[in-house]
């Protein structure tokens, strides 16, 4: 097995300039970008999408694992709301569909849906994808997940990167994140302890290797 190189971030902005630049014309190829919450994942695919398409317009395109969270009308039934962004509160089947429709890319256009963090719920069709988009740029939490229903997904990555960050940090950044939306002292510290960091254990301690791991 092919060990994983490391990047700074800004190191595989340019390696992944390089490698669409192999695939060829009228061909598209799937990136994915995992990490825990708060590893950056949001950000560095939005930062590489807008590079390759300042590059050539219209090149790449994001698919958020995000917009198939279940929403709070699913979650709440099964006593799952507390934990919204668990492994077990996402439509795997729905977004491993999603996946496999847009690496066929045999439509003209494909609607892909967005989480919208501000309302806590996933917006369909929220994005277009055009026939014409070379690399679709895929990230999420657990992309790389060594348990069966995930694992079902790398057979659509043709790359994968894992974002490598440290606990601390992590925690440090999340905390930052729910104080932003005025949440209080106490509620952040539950989203922490009970949710994010837990989540964030399980990406670091049951992710697969990937093609490439991402330092801060």
């Amino acid at each position: 097995m092919t060990m994983p190189i490391t990047l700074t971030s800004d190191e595989f902005v340019a390696d992944t300039l390089a490698w669409v630049a192999t695939v060829p014309k009228g061909e598209r190829r799937v990136l994915a970008i995992a990490g825990a919450p708060g590893s950056g994942k949001s950000t560095l695919a939005e930062k590489l999408t807008e590079t390759l398409n300042r590059s050539q317009p219209g090149l790449a395109a994001i698919l958020p694992m995000d917009g198939y969270h279940y929403d709070d009308e699913v979650l709440e039934p099964r006593g799952h709301r507390l934990r919204k962004g668990a492994p077990h509160t996402f439509d795997i089947g729905g977004y491993a569909a999603m996946l496999a429709r847009l690496r066929s890319n045999e439509e003209a256009e494909v609607a892909v849906p967005r989480f919208d963090r501000t309302l806590e719920i996933a917006r369909a069709g929220a994005r277009i994808v055009p026939q014409s988009v070379m690399l679709i740029v895929t990230e999420g939490n657990y992309l790389l997940l060594d348990r069966p229903n995930w694992a079902v997904l790398r057979a659509h990555f043709d790359r994968t990167a894992l974002l490598d960050v440290p606990e601390d940090e992590l925690a440090r950044r999340l905390r930052a994140r729910w104080d932003g939306y005025g949440m209080d002292a106490d509620g952040v510290r539950a989203k922490l302890e009970e949710n994010d960091l837990p989540n964030a254990r399980t990406v670091i301690a049951e992710s697969v290797d990937p093609d490439i791991r991402i330092t801060p």
